[in-house]
């Protein structure tokens, strides 16, 4: 029987001094069949030079966007590129650790799961900063609400996906609204989404976080727009 391939979508802006050490944490981690996807969202600093030369050899794939379109436009293009059985997403930062990818995925291919979210806050102490962790708490329960889902971390990075619910999924959000977007509209398909926890090494505003206040509406917005 053919191992599963494990597909990893690393939407990409603007990190030229990350992006390396980055990607030589999810090849070494301890799932060996994997397509490595990174989208990069046309990059104003020295990213793609860093692609190009350094991360192109040893990828699947790289693909660049002509235009800035955010982070769900960077997704799309990487869910619809993915030919593996499994889907999941890497921010190319380095807050999420790819050593933990088979307790993530694993529920998936061994059947028990289409959807599984991996949680900072399941079983473990917050981290981060208070005021993030309070806007996230409160977005997952509001969009709990709606979904029927019991989730402790809508906002988190690390999601998978069967690619077959994933390239299935009308999606249309361009920013960080992508979320609760798709939380949402894998909970119309009556699927449940699994949590597992997960380690999270928080990066600093002016390390460059990029969520803020407006995009916290739009979540609100999203969940709204996209309930049951």
């Amino acid at each position: 029987m053919q191992e599963k391939v494990l597909s990893i979508v690393i939407p990409c802006y603007n990190e030229e001094n990350s992006i390396i050490s980055l990607v030589n944490k999810v090849l070494e981690s301890p799932i060996k069949n994997k397509e490595i996807i990174i989208v990069d969202d046309c990059s104003t600093d020295g990213t793609k030079k860093v692609l190009e030369k350094n991360v192109k050899p040893i990828v699947s794939k790289i693909i660049y966007h002509k235009k800035n379109g955010g982070k769900g436009a960077a997704l799309r293009t990487g869910f619809q590129a993915a030919t593996g059985d499994v889907v999941i997403i890497q921010d190319a930062d380095l807050e999420y650790d790819p050593m933990e990818y088979p307790k993530i995925v694993n529920p998936i291919f061994d059947g028990k799961a289409k959807v599984v979210y991996g949680s900072r806050f399941l079983n473990t102490k917050r981290k981060g900063y208070l005021a993030n962790r309070l806007a996230n708490m409160g977005l997952t329960s509001f969009s709990n609400m709606f979904t029927h889902q019991k989730l402790t971390d809508m906002e988190t990075c690390y999601k998978a996906f069967q690619k077959e619910v994933i390239q299935s999924v009308n999606l249309v959000e361009n920013r960080f609204g992508f979320e609760p977007e798709i939380t949402a509209k894998i909970s119309r398909k009556n699927i449940k989404i699994m949590e597992v926890p997960i380690s999270y090494h928080p990066r600093k505003n002016k390390e460059g976080k990029k969520i803020g206040f407006k995009d916290g509406l739009r979540a609100l917005y999203v969940i709204w727009r996209y309930r049951k």
